[in-house]
């Protein structure tokens, strides 16, 4: 995948085009058009190397680097993915509970981003890690990658990318839907430096949460959940504002007698594919310590 371009056929042009005003009017973010001016080379006129101010005639082909981004500067972990979807564009893995999304001093050699890049740099020298959608590190699920910044710049849009989380929760519902709209807010302390929590506040960020009950237990439920907007947190706050926080919620609840972590996880999602444009819809089994729990009478 080094150095993988798409050809673009220009047709109609307005008079005197250039690249730069041809691909902006073709929806190409300008954050993509910036990093094609990084080198020269990134960009080819029928064939070419030329800059993104050339001007372009009807029948040209542009071919631009899909990947003009420097190589993510990031330790390798060689850890196996489990990897529920590949192919050109995408990528989906299913990441398992107490593995950081994200690498930190506390988590350089064992996180997904990582494990990412090293199954995928045999691939691709050059290869971006793009992650759409991040879980929490005790959190559990399908993951989102772009290959690609195009990918990334399409999958990033509203409406292409939707995600249906499960959880288990103290206590039982009397209701079988439930919707928690409160906006949520990042603590700080009094430095104003920002805590790793955050709360319901009338001050913070709108947010959307669907609850639907699938089955409540002698002192927990099952529930499957929708999310309007996705702050961080959000389910873990929100469900703790009801009184029913996550089982093995430490931060917005307790620790569990029956999980050893947050018990949430990204069972189902769909997204647009970016080359196809069709909906691609995934499903994934739930975890050992999900099942243990959900086949209790």
């Amino acid at each position: 995948m080094d150095n993988q371009y798409k050809n673009i056929i220009v047709k109609s042009p307005k008079q005197k085009q250039t690249i730069y005003s041809y691909l902006k009017m073709n929806n190409y973010s300008e954050n993509f058009l910036k990093n094609l001016r990084k080198e020269f080379g990134f960009i080819l006129l029928n064939g070419e190397k030329c800059f993104i101010n050339e001007i372009v005639n009807d029948g040209d082909t542009i071919s631009i680097n899909l990947n003009p981004n420097t190589k993510t500067s990031v330790y390798s972990c060689i850890i196996p993915l489990d990897v529920v979807y590949e192919d050109d564009e995408v990528l989906v893995v299913n990441k398992p509970s107490m593995m950081a999304t994200m690498p930190s001093k506390s988590h350089f050699k064992f996180n997904l981003c990582g494990a990412i890049m090293g199954y995928m740099e045999k691939k691709d020298s050059n290869f971006v890690v793009r992650i759409i959608n991040r879980l929490d590190k005790e959190a559990c699920g399908m993951v989102l990658v772009a290959k690609n910044s195009l990918s990334a710049n399409f999958l990033n849009q509203n409406g292409n990318v939707d995600k249906t989380y499960y959880a288990l929760c103290e206590g039982t519902f009397n209701d079988d839907k439930i919707k928690i709209e409160k906006s949520i807010e990042t603590l700080k302390n009094i430095n104003g430096i920002n805590l790793n929590k955050r709360a319901t506040s009338i001050s913070g960020k709108s947010a959307k949460t669907y609850v639907n009950l699938i089955k409540n237990y002698s002192n927990y439920s099952l529930i499957k959940i929708n999310l309007e907007h996705g702050r961080t947190h959000q389910i873990r706050v929100h469900l703790s504002s009801i009184g029913h926080p996550l089982l093995g919620d430490s931060l917005y609840g307790e620790k569990s007698e029956f999980i050893s972590h947050t018990a949430l996880c990204c069972k189902e999602m769909s997204f647009v594919h970016p080359a196809t444009r069709q909906r691609i819809s995934l499903e994934i089994p739930f975890p050992e310590d999900f099942i243990k729990l959900i086949s209790r009478n």
